[in-house]
């Protein structure tokens, strides 16, 4: 009868025990996703934010300087909106490769713009990485761009809106 009775303890402890360990793998992942949406959103509300279309507006429209020599030349203010934007692209980039933000979601709001903010700031990171020595600058702006650059070639996505499929 004892026997019994340390049978049935052991197969409840182990039942716990796996119950319980699932109940935790459940609880990581479902931590693990909230972690993801709530970066999907703030990475989202930064995209809109005017300070960012600034920079978006600016990028586009100067010509960026090719050496350190010539950034440090540029007005202080010009400067900052250069550095700025190429540290947003670097913590972009660093979301992306440690699979804290989706690419898709780099790919649905910046795509293209992405590549070809890297291709202007290109000549001067790599000059700057000499310069001053920092062989990292730019790592993941420069690696970001590539990965979108290599998927919109490979894998050309269809506008949304010529999506035949309904949402449901």
């Amino acid at each position: 009868m004892s026997d019994l009775i340390t049978l049935v303890a052991n197969v409840a402890l182990t039942l716990t025990f796996i119950i319980g360990l699932v109940f935790g793998i459940a609880q990581v992942q479902t931590a693990a996703k909230d972690r993801r949406e709530r970066l999907t959103l703030q990475t989202l509300r930064e995209f809109q934010s005017r300070e960012f279309v600034e920079l978006l507006q600016f990028i586009n429209t100067h010509n960026l300087p090719t050496n350190y020599k010539d950034f440090k030349a540029m007005p202080a203010q010009e400067q900052v909106m250069l550095i700025q934007y190429g540290q947003e692209m670097e913590s972009l980039g660093i979301l992306v490769a440690e699979r804290l933000i989706n690419m898709d979601l780099v790919d649905k709001t910046l795509g293209s713009f992405v590549t070809s903010s890297w291709e202007k700031y290109q000549t001067l990171f790599l000059n700057m990485r000499e310069s001053i020595p920092d062989p990292f600058l730019g790592e993941y702006f420069q690696w970001l761009a590539e990965r979108i650059d290599e998927r919109m070639r490979a894998h050309p996505r269809k506008p949304f809106y010529k999506n035949t499929e309904p949402v449901e």
